[in-house]
């Protein structure tokens, strides 16, 4: 499926006292991710939200292999795992300069009406948006 790239430079304020990002900020890192997905295929969670939809992170997987650290600038490699319905999941994986990987994860939104909160179908733009995006 689809996939973006996305380039962030790790912050004082991002790391723990050993020097190395806080395993608290990686669910950031994927949102990040995530965000700059949606702007890849011409949308934002603004205009979604606007429109009356939400999507709240509904499940989250992390695995940690390698640190990052301060000052280092980081690829969040973001790749939709297949054609959204009422969820959508997320794999991700994370790299430092040197293309080692670091961290891997999964996180799942669920595509709900922001009146009722309860479940919706993806929105049939997010589906043509994606369809010339990627011929599915």
């Amino acid at each position: 499926m689809h996939e973006n790239i996305t380039s962030v430079r790790i912050r004082y304020a991002d790391t723990d006292q050993m020097g190395v990002v806080y395993h608290g900020n990686y669910p950031q890192f994927f949102e990040i991710g995530r965000t700059e997905w949606l702007r890849s295929i011409q949308t934002t969670y603004k205009s979604m939200e606007k429109k009356g939809i939400m999507l709240p992170v509904i499940s989250l997987q992390c695995s940690f292999i390698k640190p990052a650290v301060y000052d280092e600038i980081i690829s969040i490699k973001t790749v939709l795992k297949k054609t959204p319905s009422v969820k959508a999941a997320f794999y991700h994986e994370i790299f430092n300069e040197k293309k080692e990987l670091l961290c891997t994860g999964e996180t799942v939104v669920a595509f709900m009406d922001a009146n009722t909160k309860k479940p919706v179908r993806c929105p049939d733009y997010i589906l043509e948006k994606l369809e010339r995006k990627i011929n599915i």
